[in-house]
């Protein structure tokens, strides 16, 4: 079977897309590509991140609430514990809700997008 199409990125929205970007760069080791007022294309690992700016989103309220997440990235790590402490000192905030924090972690990221953390990823 041929591809229709290729992933191309995915897009993170956030009201503030440069202070979005710099966590990401730090966080996975990304380059920046691309970089305006309004939008940052980070690239690396074979996949494009791109921030966009959208004026007054609302972070999500997951788990409940009236903003459900929408996406989220799960990031693969070696030590959970290792991990978490890197992650909140790059300005992540680990949310309220654990649902298995002994398999992922859930953070959120510095314009509220909740991402997982795990061990449980195989290298590709």
């Amino acid at each position: 079977m041929t591809a229709i199409a290729r992933l191309g990125a995915v897009a993170l929205d956030a009201p503030d897309p440069a202070r979005l970007a710099r966590f990401y760069r730090e966080v996975l080791d990304l380059q920046v590509v691309f970089e305006n007022d309004s939008f940052v294309a980070l690239k690396g690992a074979g996949v494009l991140l791109t921030i966009q700016r959208v004026a007054g989103l609302p972070p999500a309220t997951w788990p409940e609430g009236d903003i459900p997440k929408q996406i989220h990235l799960d990031l693969a790590v070696d030590d959970l514990d290792t991990s978490e402490k890197a992650l909140l000192a790059a300005g992540a905030v680990k949310a309220e809700t654990q649902p298995s924090p002994d398999r992922w972690r859930v953070l959120l990221d510095p314009a509220g997008h909740p991402f997982c953390v795990t061990t449980l990823i195989p290298e590709v």
